[in-house]
């Protein structure tokens, strides 16, 4: 079936919609930003010498796509009858990949605030999941599908090395709250901006943390513009996304005039207009971590 967009047209509700799937006899789930169509898996072309999790390509229309095989991601059993699976066409840093799942059940609309981080006794759990949901029946553990990207074709993520081409750059005493939910993303964020300059940078895993950070300088009288010069945010993040996030900033009359940057992979040309929708002074899609100084470097500067 083709996954249909426009179910939330409201942006910044802090809401999101999660297709529920099954690999192996585990639940999982996506968020549908991510997703462009679920289909039944076709025969699928083998590739020589490919990652172990890479299963081969297929040809969708006129698209030829990678295909990963989430049982093998995940360690769990392949399955019985492949020819009953469903492959999501899912987009992300800007590149196509079919997931192979064994089932597709249902779409649930939910708030970021039913998300929990995996505890760091779920036995490595946290390195494959960005949340568990918790609905009355089951527990849905939302899979990390960037970090699956990047860890299969490491060139889609970002490092140091990129932003030294970039030459000897100043430092800037400017300060900087990112809001990041991957504490893999943290620590690259950390390293790449302090070789561009950008070394006064406070980090929260979620947009609920920035935004208590925010509140608390303004509850201490501080001047926030003085202690606050740019926020960065992802978008899907446990307890409050960039989005709502966002909103919350551009609505406020104190906090209003801080630049917001959407640092995301779901900023593809049929979401921007989300980002726009909640007053983002800019947007970047990972991993253009080159993109991303620029834009720093025009609204801070």
């Amino acid at each position: 079936m083709e996954q249909q967009k426009g179910i939330l047209l409201e942006s910044g509700t802090n809401e999101l919609e999660v297709i529920a799937f099954g690999v192996g006899a585990g639940t999982f789930g996506i968020n549908v930003m991510k997703v462009r169509e679920i289909i039944q898996a076709p025969p699928v072309t083998p590739m020589p010498n490919s990652h172990p999790h890479i299963e081969g390509i297929i040809r969708l229309r006129d698209e030829v796509i990678t295909v990963v095989n989430l049982s093998t991601v995940l360690g769990l059993g392949q399955s019985q009858n492949p020819s009953q699976d469903k492959m999501i066409i899912s987009e992300l840093n800007q590149i196509k990949v079919a997931f192979r799942v064994q089932n597709v059940s249902r779409i649930h609309r939910i708030s970021w605030e039913q998300i929990e981080k995996p505890a760091e006794l779920s036995q490595g759990l946290e390195n494959a999941t960005t949340g568990i949901v918790k609905m009355d029946d089951q527990m849905i553990l939302l899979l990390d599908f960037e970090k699956i990207v990047v860890e299969i074709n490491p060139e889609k993520g970002m490092n140091v090395e990129q932003v030294k081409a970039l030459g000897k750059r100043t430092r800037s005493d400017k300060k900087i709250v990112v809001a990041e939910d991957s504490a893999m993303l943290r620590k690259l964020l950390h390293d790449t901006l302090a070789e561009a300059g950008y070394d006064q940078i406070t980090f929260f895993e979620h947009g609920r943390g920035a935004w208590e950070y925010l509140q608390f300088l303004k509850d201490e009288d501080q001047d926030v513009l003085k202690e606050v010069q740019l926020v960065i945010t992802d978008v899907e993040m446990p307890q409050m996304d960039g989005h709502h996030l966002t909103k919350q900033i551009k609505g406020d009359e104190t906090l209003k005039n801080i630049p917001v940057v959407i640092f995301s992979s779901l900023i593809t040309r049929d979401l921007y207009h989300k980002g726009k929708g909640v007053g983002a002074d800019g947007q970047v899609s990972k991993p253009e971590i080159i993109k991303l100084i620029e834009m720093i470097d025009q609204l801070i500067l």
